[in-house]
């Protein structure tokens, strides 16, 4: 599956808020929002957003597929898999992508970012209930034990992370077992799922 491979500073500028697409970098002085707060482009700093109707329902859409590192046809799928789900159309998409693996991963605290994550899962450092699986996209379940192999409990970027993750916390709909794993408890609401987004309006967005 494709990927973005750009500067990642300048999709959280153009977003005028933090994503944390960079792990621990998003939280020091080195951090491109804090260096320079406007968006993009050699006209940024003269720029004055107005947003209204569809331009602030496409921005959260932007937002949420950049949060998550997904691109546009893989969303779209994501949203049409929502739609045909019973429940808040909204709230499930969410739900679906904080299901993929390698956000679990993130959410777990073995990784210090979804893009990290995602390396680290592609690279097969982890199994799900006993089996390895390298595919960022792979959804989890409820009752899906996450671990990390016996080969890879010393790697460092893993060790790292874990020791990151002390501040940072796991939801609750993970339960981290040891060092090594994490279960998925139950599925996550909208209020454990913290994140800076109106899923409505991406909602609206595409059933225009």
């Amino acid at each position: 599956m494709a990927r973005y491979i750009g500067p990642v500073c300048r999709l959280c500028r153009r977003e005028g808020m933090k994503l944390f697409l960079k792990g621990e970098r998003c939280y020091t002085e080195k951090c491109g929002i804090e260096k320079r707060n406007f968006v993009p482009g050699q006209h940024g700093k003269a720029r004055k957003q107005k947003l209204v109707g569809y331009g602030v329902q496409l921005r959260e859409k932007q937002k949420v597929k950049r949060i998550y590192g997904v691109l546009e046809d893989q969303f779209r799928r994501y949203f049409e898999a929502a739609e045909r789900t019973r429940g808040i159309t909204g709230e499930t998409l969410l739900q679906l992508l904080e299901r993929r693996l390698d956000n679990v991963t993130y959410r777990a605290g073995f990784a210090t970012s979804r893009a990290q994550a995602r390396q680290l899962v592609r690279h097969g450092h982890f199994t799900v209930n006993g089996r390895k699986v390298d595919i960022p996209s792979f959804s989890m379940k409820v009752g899906d034990v996450l671990a990390i192999r016996q080969t890879s409990a010393q790697h460092p970027a893993i060790l790292h992370a874990r020791e990151e993750i002390k501040g940072r916390g796991v939801p609750e709909w993970l339960r981290v077992e040891g060092d090594v794993a994490a279960k998925v408890n139950s599925l996550p609401t909208r209020e454990q799922i913290n994140l800076p987004v109106q899923e409505q309006l991406i909602v609206e967005l595409y059933s225009k």
